[in-house]
């Protein structure tokens, strides 16, 4: 299964968009900032206070954080267009989230827990210590909603959260937007209004028009018509 393009229909749903709405993304603030200087994208100081204390914070463990760096990956696996998650720095981005929204922790310390647990039952090993193969059947047996057995779901629901965090992480950083193809506003060349049309109504430019607001390079190519509907140039 392609897992990038997966997602990337994912995010066009209203689940993933409810969630991209909901909790925002990591803010580019300087935490040196003082509270009087504000910076980044006009962040108040409470603000700052709290991206301040919030840095300051750890929520995982070690063996935790190198959990979420092997999912995230194999949510989102480096490509040939692109990066891993972790390579865009998805990790680091959960991390916030858990302390920007604690109703995250639980779940996800939970769902860490959980997985480990199946590791162990399945494999008589950690986790950590499975081969990749071992992995992605342990994963694939939650990561299908609507297909997953009664006994997987608590599975199921805490690897929703992590792949919406996943998704979430690595498409609002710069690797997932150019990843995605989006390139914002743009100025472009208007050509004028087609010539069947101008002739339909009986319309031409003018060349002060051609000259100073058109500015197409291939002039000659646009044709004029008088008022009768005959070809003029």
């Amino acid at each position: 299964m392609d897992r990038r393009e997966n997602i990337k229909v994912l995010l066009t749903g209203t689940v993933a968009t409810g969630f991209l709405l909901s909790s925002g993304c990591k803010p580019d603030v300087d935490t040196t900032t003082t509270d009087t200087e504000i910076k980044g994208y006009g962040r108040v100081p409470q603000e700052i206070l709290h991206d301040k204390k919030i840095s300051s914070e750890t929520f995982f463990s070690d063996k935790e954080k190198k959990m979420v760096t092997i999912l995230v990956d194999i949510i989102i696996p480096k490509d040939e267009k692109s990066g891993s998650a972790t390579e865009a720095g998805v990790p680091d981005f959960i991390e916030f989230m858990m302390k920007d929204y604690p109703k995250f922790q639980t779940p996800m310390r939970g769902g860490l827990m959980w997985l480990e647990n199946f590791s162990l039952a399945s494999y008589d090993k950690s986790f950590m210590d499975i081969t990749h193969e071992q992995r992605i059947a342990l994963i694939d047996q939650i990561a299908y909603p609507d297909t997953a057995t009664v006994e997987m779901k608590n599975g199921v629901k805490f690897f929703n959260l992590i792949r919406n965090l996943t998704c979430t992480g690595f498409f609002t950083s710069e690797m997932g937007i150019n990843d995605l193809g989006y390139v914002g506003n743009r100025p472009n060349q208007w050509n004028g209004v087609p010539d069947d049309v101008l002739k339909k109504f009986g319309l031409s430019y003018d060349q002060r028009t051609l000259d100073t607001c058109l500015k197409i390079e291939d002039q000659h190519k646009i044709a004029k018509w008088d008022a009768e509907g005959n070809l003029i140039g």
